[in-house]
């Protein structure tokens, strides 16, 4: 069965893990070395493990679109937006045997690190969802 994975972050994330402080504690090279040293060792050991399937991780928030339809007719917003702060970030699809395996693969991203000062521990969250089309789906 495969499963996606789904980080989520906000434009302020992106801003502090390149570097810039918008309100919040930028991230030293040194913190992002940390970081994507972790993102790499939790992708390295699902394929070793046969269970990565595919990951990426997305661009910052502002460059999104949103169309939405208004009264019939396709509207383009731009990102990020107003109405929530929290984004897709990246993704990782894995398949492995349960969905209890997943949520232990995705439950391993509690230890991602982050510099002093920062907040990614306080409202932190993944959800996992399975992939339609798969067997063994959970009941609903």
């Amino acid at each position: 069965m495969r499963y996606i994975i789904m980080m989520f972050g906000s434009q302020r994330d992106h801003d502090m893990l390149s570097g810039e402080s918008t309100g919040g504690t930028a991230w030293t090279p040194e913190d992002a070395a940390k970081l994507h040293a972790f993102m790499a060792q939790w992708n390295n050991d699902l394929v070793e493990s046969g269970e990565f399937v595919e990951g990426r991780g997305l661009d910052a928030p502002v460059h999104t679109r949103r169309i939405q339809v208004a009264d019939g007719v396709p509207v383009v917003t731009d990102g990020p937006y107003a109405e929530t702060e929290e984004v897709l970030a990246g993704y990782t699809i894995v398949e492995c045997a349960s969905f209890d395996r997943a949520t232990e693969i995705a439950a391993r991203l509690a230890d991602t690190p982050a510099p002093e000062g920062t907040d990614l521990g306080r409202d932190w969250y993944v959800d996992v969802r399975p992939v339609v089309g798969g067997s063994d789906m959970p009941a609903a």
